[in-house]
């Protein structure tokens, strides 16, 4: 889920990469640091619980009552709760990680964890797609010298991040690997080569496919191409993820085919930023909300997430900014 930064003005978070533990006995060596007075959330599902939290070499090294512990440096969080980071289930910063590794904009919001890759994927790469992500690599200065995701993995290993990431590999970024952005299916010798670039990223160190279904070439794929991608992810234990083909009208069929997906790859579902759209459609949340438990209920291993904000917005492409551009200078 999303995250708005106001909340950074509400809670004090723990932005340390790493889970809770919990340590409650006091420790004879000093602390580097005790955060007092907090309210603790554990991340287990318990309620929140008063207490001190102590950390040593960048772990945490206790919880409870630590008045009388020696330590170099004391936070206190009256008031306020220490939890483990925030996951962003659904980041873009991909990109912007390679510009500045700390991601400020996720720490300063309490997100130690992003997931990222929605149907377009920082890898596989080759020359094609390089060229028509141009303006994006320019505008970033970022150099794409990498082609699967060991590398960019490898490139991130090697300057730093300040969060941790996990990436899916993108069935619309092995379709345009294969078939370019044109509209049409794929022959049954495609298939093949696109199932080997999700057996290489999943040996890669992806956590599935995804998918971004409302975005041009993706609606392109039949369901049954996307079963055979994700299957291959399942057989490496990986999941399906999507921005579903419909989020208005159509709703409640594009959960049918998100969860035909997972039932037949058999892998696990997760459906992000979970929406009705439309002024039409304004009421409809409680019908997708039964669906998807009555799916549960009946054995479906299915997720949903939501945003935290009542719109979205997309960029243009390109070629429609230059275009918009030159007809205004033509004014």
């Amino acid at each position: 889920m999303k995250v708005k930064s106001a909340f950074s003005s509400l809670f004090f978070f723990l932005t340390l990469v790493i889970p809770f533990c919990c340590l409650r006995a006091q420790t004879p060596a000093a602390l580097d640091l005790v955060i007092t007075h907090g309210h603790i959330i554990d991340g287990t599902g318990s309620p929140w619980y008063s207490g001190d939290l102590g950390i040593r070499d960048g772990k945490i090294a206790a919880i409870g009552n630590l008045a009388s512990a020696p330590r170099k440096r004391t936070i206190d969080a009256a008031g306020k709760v220490v939890a483990p980071g925030f996951i962003d289930m659904l980041g873009q910063s991909e990109l912007t990680i390679l510009v500045d590794p700390r991601l400020p904009s996720k720490i300063f919001q309490g997100i130690t964890t992003e997931i990222t890759g929605e149907g377009s994927s920082v890898a596989p790469l080759n020359d094609a797609i390089i060229q028509s992500g141009r303006s994006g690599y320019d505008y970033y200065k970022i150099t794409p010298d990498w082609r699967t995701l060991r590398q960019y993995f490898a490139r991130l290993e090697k300057q730093g991040i300040g969060i941790n990431v996990a990436d899916y590999v993108g069935a619309t970024q092995v379709r345009r690997m294969v078939l370019g952005d044109d509209d049409k299916q794929p022959t049954p010798a495609q298939v093949d080569e696109m199932k080997a670039l999700v057996r290489e990223a999943m040996r890669d160190g992806a956590a599935g496919v995804s998918t971004s279904l409302e975005y041009a070439p993706a609606p392109y794929a039949k369901t049954n191409e996307l079963i055979a991608l994700a299957t291959e992810a399942g057989k490496f234990g990986g999941i399906y993820a999507t921005h579903m083909r419909n989020e208005s009208d159509s709703v409640l069929e594009s959960i049918d085919e998100a969860l035909r997906i997972g039932r037949e790859a058999r892998v696990p579902v997760e459906i992000w930023h979970i929406k009705v759209a439309g002024k039409d459609n304004w009421g409809r949340m409680p019908e997708v909300v039964a669906k998807i438990n009555a799916a549960r209920a009946a054995g479906a291993d299915v997720t949903a997430d939501t945003y935290a904000y009542t719109a979205w917005f997309n960029d243009f492409p390109p070629s429609f900014l230059r275009g918009r551009t030159m007809g205004a200078r033509k004014n």
